[in-house]
């Protein structure tokens, strides 16, 4: 059966799963306060979820987690995401539209 009230059509958001691990939970915990970002933990998983644009800063995850912590190490806690990702050396970002994605990619 369908759930008929799922949103159709583009809905402006982007965001990650992440593994309900040490390095998810410290995640969460700094983008938690951040404007227009939703975290949501289940049991085995935390969902971010955010309005237009989600920068996931990689340094202040190595701050808060005491050891570095790269955009690799990053995907190896992500189960899956939505929206355009575009990854940097220092940084994640992910955007609703692929077209704000566009300068960073071509």
């Amino acid at each position: 059966m369908i759930n008929k009230e799922l949103e159709k059509g583009f809905n402006n958001k982007c965001g990650v799963t992440l593994s309900d691990s040490v390095e998810g939970r410290v995640i969460a915990e700094i983008m938690i306060d951040k404007k227009d970002v939703v975290v949501t933990e289940f049991p085995a998983l935390i969902r971010i979820d955010g309005i237009k644009y989600l920068e996931f800063d990689m340094i202040e995850i190595a701050e808060e987690l005491g050891r570095d912590f790269d955009p690799y190490a990053f995907q190896v806690e992500m189960s899956t995401h939505y929206g355009r990702m575009v990854m940097l050396d220092d940084k994640i970002m992910l955007f609703a539209d692929p077209e704000e994605a566009n300068q960073y990619i071509f």
